[in-house]
Parts: C-alpha cells; structure tokens; sequence
C-alpha cells in the first residue's frame, strides 16, 4: 500500500520542508492554505482526501477489466459508457471522463499525457514515476513500438499502435486482449493477471510461469 501523503496545511511550522519544495509544489501549498484561510476546505477534510487517493490501488481497474472479460454485455457497456459502468462495480470515479480503450489482435493502445500526468488514478491509483518523466511522453508518440519493446512487449510487425493522449477532461484507459487458456479461471483470478502498466497500454496479461491448464 503506497504511504500516505502529509498535508502541509502550516507551511510556516514546516519550514524546512517547505523550503524543500519544488516552485510548484510550493504554488499548490499556498493556494491550499488559501483555501482552508477562507473556509472552502477543512484540514481534515484535505488531509482525508489525500490519504483517500493514495490507498487507491490498481486492482480497482483489475477489477473492472476481469469483469469486462467473464461478461460480453458488461464490456460493451464498459466501451461505451465507461464512468456509468464502473457504478456498476461499485467504483464512482465521477467527475472524470474516463473512455476505455479495447485492444486486438490488430490494434494496440497505449496511454500518456503528453503535458502532465493525467491518470484515472481512481481505478490505477498513483501514476508510476516514468509516466511523468519527460522522455516517456515525448518519445512515446514518436516511437512506441521501440517504448513498448524497453518495457517487454513485442507485437507483431502488423499490430497497429495507438496512442492517446489524456487530458484534464478526459482519461483513458486500456482493456487489454484476455490471456489464452484462461477459459477456466474465476473472475477474481483473472483480474490478479491485469497489472497497473497493462492498462495503460506498456505491458501485456501474462500467466504465471507455473501455471498449467486444465
């Protein structure tokens, strides 16, 4: 489980680590103490939220993708209506616009923001460290076939590759293609297999090296 973050709601008591902050880090401290000054948020109510998001882990998104896999009318309604699907789980990630993205035997998509690091952190939880790194989303969109190889995956020479690009309106997310010889595995066992970079695009399911069929 990731470790918490702490609010800074004094930065004057926590000087030295305020000074340790990066100009940005530093512009959202203050706006922060702005707006718990004029009484729109409480720090508890801060401090709640972050602690909230943080221990939102992958297996939300596992969840959803091995529930799209076991039932055909649930992922077209996923496909079509990602946000109201995802209710049906019982995973409100209103008010984000959240589109999920299938792969095929013919296309395959990967995720970035090109700008920041826009995530649906709601079903992956936090964005992994070379999400954000400037040379993921630059080289990405001018090479991903050579990305995804450094990452392990090789696709076949005629795999289409998309790649999109999220934004603050609009999150993406992959549905990647279900593991062969998986006719047999419970949902929940299923949805061990999606991993956090299966669904932004960087990897794909794999099955365990001992498992065997039956």
């Amino acid at each position: 489980m990731p470790k918490p973050r702490i609010a800074l709601t004094n930065p004057h008591d926590l000087s030295a680590d305020f000074l340790s902050l990066t100009p940005v880090q530093k512009i959202g401290v203050a706006i922060q103490e702005l707006l718990i000054e004029k009484g729109i948020i409480a720090p508890d109510e801060l401090s709640q939220s972050i602690n909230l998001i943080d221990m939102i882990t992958p297996a939300q998104g596992s969840r959803v993708v091995a529930r799209a896999w076991v039932d055909a009318s649930f992922k077209e309604r996923l496909l079509t209506d990602a946000v109201a699907a995802c209710l049906e789980v019982e995973i409100d990630i209103r008010p984000i616009h959240l589109i999920v993205i299938e792969n095929t035997s013919q296309i395959h998509n990967v995720i970035v923001c090109t700008l920041c690091s826009c995530y649906p952190r709601m079903l992956l939880g936090l964005p992994p460290d070379w999400y954000k790194s400037s040379a993921y989303r630059a080289r990405v969109i001018h090479e991903p076939r050579t990305v995804l190889q450094e990452f392990g995956t090789h696709l076949k020479g005629h795999t289409q590759i998309t790649v999109h690009d999220s934004t603050a309106d609009m999150r993406y997310m992959v549905l990647p293609i279900r593991p062969v010889n998986t006719d047999n595995m419970k949902e929940d066992e299923l949805a061990e297999l999606v991993t956090r970079d299966c669904m932004i695009g960087v990897k794909i399911p794999q099955l365990p090296s001992d498992f065997s069929a039956v």
